[in-house]
């Protein structure tokens, strides 16, 4: 089989299994991964384009969010599919290994990437979790999991561990200093840092208008003239 067969193969096979889902770990969150890490691919040069495909396009089957927090089920759902499709072992193993060292793991933790493709693929996902979409994706997943929009008795947690990071259950607005806002600076490649700033701040912009609306001070933020 072609490797383009392949990959629209694949596509189909994730865009049947997440099409529709509300927590904002859906079918077009990974077409955005897909298409950002070809874009940086393509500006950084020394990827394999295919492994990279591949690995954007299965990186949240079986995400441990909805498996329990359990870490194995997406390598080996990956696994499954790529042997399936009699791809060669060298290729199933680095494809497998970025799926299962994309995630967060917590302010405090590390999460090394060995290979470009890898890297590529995380600052791709990462992307996704911050700017706009970011935002509204937060909230989404915020609203599936039933958690409290914001408390202001409840601070954030910069987590030392993926257990602690993993079983977090505080507000919504916590998660943006608890990741969202850390982000940018652990991006790995010069192009996903240069697309990470403008999001960044608009996240920055996002959190000042909403304290301001919460205490009700928004009346005093200047509105720029036209």
């Amino acid at each position: 089989m072609k490797q383009g067969d392949i990959i629209q193969k694949t596509a189909d096979y994730v865009r049947q299994q997440l099409e529709g889902e509300g927590s904002g770990h859906d079918w077009w969150h990974i077409f955005r991964v897909w298409k950002n890490a070809l874009y940086i691919a393509s500006q950084e040069g020394g990827a394999d384009i295919f492994t990279v495909e591949l690995a954007a396009l299965l990186h949240d089957i079986g995400d441990h969010k909805f498996h329990n927090g359990d870490e194995t089920v997406g390598p080996r759902l990956v696994r499954e599919w790529l042997e399936k499709l009699a791809l060669e072992e060298e290729l199933i193993t680095t494809v497998c290994n970025i799926v299962s060292g994309l995630s967060y793991k917590g302010a405090g933790t590390s999460s090394a990437m060995p290979t470009i493709e890898g890297r590529i693929v995380q600052d791709a996902d990462r992307l996704d979790a911050i700017g706009a979409i970011g935002i509204a994706r937060t909230f989404a997943y915020g609203g599936h999991k039933g958690r409290e929009l914001y408390n202001p008795a409840i601070n954030p947690e910069l987590h030392d561990s993926f257990e602690s990071y993993k079983t977090n259950t505080a507000p919504t607005i916590n998660h943006f200093y608890e990741k969202l806002l850390l982000l940018k600076d652990r991006m790995h490649t010069p192009t996903a840092r240069a697309m990470a700033e403008k999001r960044h701040q608009y996240m920055q912009d996002f959190l000042n208008q909403f304290y301001a609306e919460w205490n009700a001070t928004d009346h005093l933020i200047e509105t720029p003239e036209n």
